[in-house]
């Protein structure tokens, strides 16, 4: 005769009221670490920051044409010569 096995119940979805009933339970000894894990799942769940994260850095030389349009971007910006994002959606009716 064969013995009945017990299976293990189904844990519960993990939701963010969860997480943060949790968090509210840590000792403020541990927020830093808890901050510093949350935001590294964070960054690593983004592929977009994964991926800058891993790219190669940049070695070759800036070209004399990359520090003059540098330079004249920067003379933009301190005259003035510049639209923030909300302005640029207006113009395009974003």
């Amino acid at each position: 005769m064969r013995t009945p096995t017990r299976t293990a119940p189904k844990p519960k979805p993990i939701t963010r009221t969860a997480l943060r009933n949790l968090i509210g339970q840590l000792p403020e000894s541990e927020l830093l670490a808890a901050h510093r894990y949350l935001c590294y799942l964070r960054d690593e769940g983004d592929p977009f920051l994964r991926a800058l994260k891993n790219a190669p850095i940049d070695d070759e030389p800036e070209t004399e044409e990359e520090r003059k349009a540098v330079a004249e971007a920067w003379e933009d910006v301190r005259a003035g010569r510049v639209f923030t994002l909300d302005e640029v959606k207006r113009e395009l009716g974003l």
